[in-house]
């Protein structure tokens, strides 16, 4: 049976990759970008209410009536400094939450009722961060948190509902040589960056949507709840 994917956030960096991983399987993706201009993707603002849900709907249209596997990848890293005028910085704060959290914990929410309806299984990938275990910079209180509450999501999921067959892992990367993570390196040092990294470089994107693409075809059920990094040994726990 061809398996229906819905990946979000599948028009630059991670996203991309990810979609591109699966070129040569047998599965149907249908991709998610901000904007209307993306080919190949569905548009939502997932910062707007009911657009997690309204994305849901149209891809499950688009495949008639079954979504097997979701990968929750879309996500912002955008700067709220401490000293920010108040309003500004609770603004951001809810911005990142909602894009990077709400949004998936909506559709996390939709896929798993849609799996108990149908009585079939399931997988959700989320893709959280490094900073979900070790925090981020004094300007990204929200984003750590974001993706720390990403991977307790993930792990209820997992915990909550796998004698129904339906799986769920996250995969935490640490630096990846998107444009986002190009910008932040220039303006916080890159080479000192770099130092704290044993590999000695950031991870590529193809080498995240590897992993991602293993968790949702082949990983075993038994991982459910697994949370993987890709962080170059930056951060081991």
């Amino acid at each position: 049976m061809t398996l229906n994917i819905l990946a979000t956030g599948t028009s630059r960096g991670i996203g991309r990759a990810i979609a591109a991983a699966f070129d040569s399987d047998d599965v149907r993706l249908i991709g998610h970008a901000t904007r209307a201009d993306e080919a190949g993707t569905i548009p939502a603002d997932l910062d707007e209410p009911g657009a997690a849900p309204a994305l849901w709907a149209e891809a499950l249209a688009r495949f008639d009536g079954r979504i097997d596997v979701l990968i929750n990848n879309a996500g912002i890293f955008e700067a709220t400094p401490l000293d920010s005028p108040d309003e500004d910085w609770l603004a951001g704060w809810e911005r990142t939450m909602r894009i990077n959290l709400t949004a998936s914990a909506e559709l996390c929410r939709l896929a798993v009722r849609h799996w108990q309806m149908r009585g079939t299984e399931g997988r959700i990938v989320n893709l959280a961060s490094r900073a979900a275990y070790r925090g981020d910079s004094p300007a990204h209180w929200h984003y750590a948190a974001s993706k720390a509450g990403m991977v307790a999501m993930t792990k209820t999921i997992a915990r909550g509902y796998a004698a129904e067959g339906i799986l769920a892992f996250a995969v935490c990367p640490g630096f990846t040589m998107t444009g986002m993570a190009e910008e932040y390196l220039s303006k916080r040092g890159g080479d000192k960056l770099l130092a704290d990294i044993p590999l000695g470089r950031v991870a590529d994107p193809a080498e995240v949507a590897t992993t991602v693409r293993f968790l949702a075809l082949e990983a075993p059920a038994s991982m459910t709840g697994a949370v993987l990094d890709i962080n170059g040994a930056s951060y081991v726990r």
